[in-house]
This record gives C-alpha cells, structure tokens and sequence, in this order.
C-alpha cells in the first residue's frame, strides 16, 4: 500500500509517468483512486489503463470530477508553462504536487500554483521501470512532513530516493542519475561494438556487453564495497584488465570524458530553468 497518495492525478502517462503508474499500482496504489490526464495517449495504453481500473481523461473539464491528494506532473520540460496554466484549476489547498519535469524550478512551480501550495520537486531515472530508479527530491517550504510522507511513499515504490533541502544541486542530479542511464546504455553498446571489432559474432558480442553490465550492475548494487575496491579486486596485477584500465584511465580517459558530460547535461539542466 502507499499510504496518503489518493487520490492521485497523474498529468502525463508517457515513459516516465507510465513507468511510474506501473510500479504504484503494483505496490497496491488503488486503481479506482487514480485520474490519468493525457490527451496524447494512444488507444492501446487507453484501454490497458482503463483494465486496470484508473480514470482516463483528456481535458482539464473530465478530470475535474474530485478534489486530488497528490497531483504528479509527468511532462516534457518544454510542455510545462502550457500544463501548468492548465491544471491549475484541479488543485485544492490540500493538494500536493509533485514535478519530475527536469530544469523546472520551484519557484516556476510555484508561480503557477495558489500561494501556499505544496510542492516537490523531484528526480527520478528510467531504471524506476523495473522499480531500481535513483531519485533525488526537494520541497518548497509549504510541505508538511505528512505530505512529505506521502510523496516518499509514491517515490519509494519506484526505487531509492534521497531528499536535498538546496534545490540547486538539483541540476548536478540532472546530469548524473537523471541521465546516467543513458551514460550506462552507450557504454554497453561500446562494449559491444570492441567485442566485434576484437572478433566475436554480433550477436555474442551483444550478450557479453549486456550481461557484463547487468551483472556488475547487480554486483555493485549487492556488495558493501565500494566501486574501487571491487575494480581492484578484478584488476591482477600485470593482467588483461590491467592493460585495459590502463587505457581507460590515462590522460584524456574515462574520467574526463565523464567529467564533461556531466558538465555539459548540468549546463542544460540550467538553461531549461
């Protein structure tokens, strides 16, 4: 059960707002207690959500048919001024909000919302499809620690979360776990694409990159040691792993290359608020 989230409205049901209803109605969110607000929805998922037992609607007016607990906005950054002029409307004192829109500030929440309103800003990543995301939160100073409660509750179904009380560190998590992911899938294709080029079948190569990163995924999320230590702990000395870290990790290596892309995806995170 996810104690406090109901009702709930849920303002765009695409990748992350999808994968998001999901996870909640698997941990026993009540179906009949969730409004979907999403014009853009294709047929299918409309009638898979409507199985499940949830609400759907397509404008503001449907949706309008009961006061909401928690409202989660789930749209695309660029989507956001029109959504929130939008929703406005189905808000009530009691109502929290909670954004995952990425460079979308609290104050720009707030000035969209009744003062007073209660509001979170949070970070989720894609990994919340199979319950493993990673995210980061922060409230306005209107959110009490019962609302607090249950906005954990809905982001605890999902994976870890960790709460901030400086909202600017938001655009580093932006950069890190908001897209780390993505980081992670271009490291297996790479993989892949060494393996072919060293030899291997394309479809062999494809399985050793994927389960190599899955299992040291697993393996990491297991263990109690930390990633340098387990790197050491594969790494024997003048060994086949020491030969290729030695690549990785000299001059202009991994770590740069990193250091940069969180860079430039913090950067953006920025002009997008």
């Amino acid at each position: 059960m996810i104690p406090g989230a109901q009702p709930l409205l849920l303002v765009g049901a695409g990748k992350m707002g999808g994968a998001m209803l999901d996870r909640w109605l698997a941990h026993r969110l009540d179906a009949s207690e969730v409004t979907i607000l999403d014009p853009y929805l294709e047929g299918d998922r409309w009638a898979e959500l409507a199985r499940k037992g949830t609400a759907t609607a397509t404008s503001v007016a449907a949706a309008a048919d009961r006061a909401y607990r928690i409202m989660v906005i789930a749209v695309k950054p660029q989507s956001m001024k029109e959504a929130l002029e939008e929703v406005r409307a189905l808000t009530a004192p009691d109502t929290t909000i909670l954004s995952i829109a990425a460079g979308v500030r609290l104050a720009t929440l707030e000035a969209a919302f009744p003062a007073g309103q209660a509001i979170v800003r949070a970070m989720p990543n894609t990994p919340a499809q199979v319950g493993m995301s990673m995210t980061v939160a922060v409230p306005n100073q209107h959110v009490t620690e019962e609302e607090r409660g249950a906005v954990d509750a809905l982001l605890a179904a999902i994976g870890d979360v960790a709460w901030i009380e400086d909202e600017a560190l938001l655009d580093a998590v932006t950069a890190v776990s908001g897209s780390g992911p993505a980081y992670v899938f271009l490291l297996t294709e790479a993989l892949a694409a060494a393996a072919r080029q060293a030899g291997l079948p394309e479809n062999l190569a494809a399985r050793l990159a994927r389960q190599t990163v899955a299992g040291a995924g697993a393996l990491l999320a297991e263990s109690p040691l930390s990633p340098d230590v387990l790197r050491r702990n594969v790494t024997s000395p003048a060994g086949t792993t020491e030969a290729a870290l030695k690549v990785l990790m000299e001059g202009d290596g991994l770590q740069q290359l990193l250091t940069r892309a969180v860079e430039a995806a913090k950067a953006r995170s920025v002009e997008l608020g």
